[in-house]
């Protein structure tokens, strides 16, 4: 069975979220006026909200059965590892 196209976006939507996450952190460890701090606040939260939307839907996708392992997992990252963690 070829690769879904879906399955594809979803693992670089959690790769995008945890890179949002990551710069949101790194942001917001370097701003240096308040409106850098609710950007990045935002940022953060809006990354957390999609990463944990985009593992719910590959969970989803593989008690389907359409997830396979040919599939490139997305990269790891601490974000991840605090969704799983709820």
């Amino acid at each position: 069975m070829p690769h879904k196209k879906c399955d594809k976006n979803i693992a670089r939507t959690i790769d995008m979220a945890n890179e949002m996450i990551d710069l949101a952190r790194q942001g917001y460890d370097n701003h240096e006026d308040p409106g850098c701090g609710v950007l990045y606040g935002i940022l953060l939260d809006s990354g957390y909200r999609i990463l944990d939307l985009a593992l719910k839907e590959k969970q989803a996708h593989i008690q389907k059965g359409w997830w396979h392992d040919t599939v490139a997992e997305p990269k790891t990252g601490q974000a991840k590892k605090d969704i799983a963690d709820k």
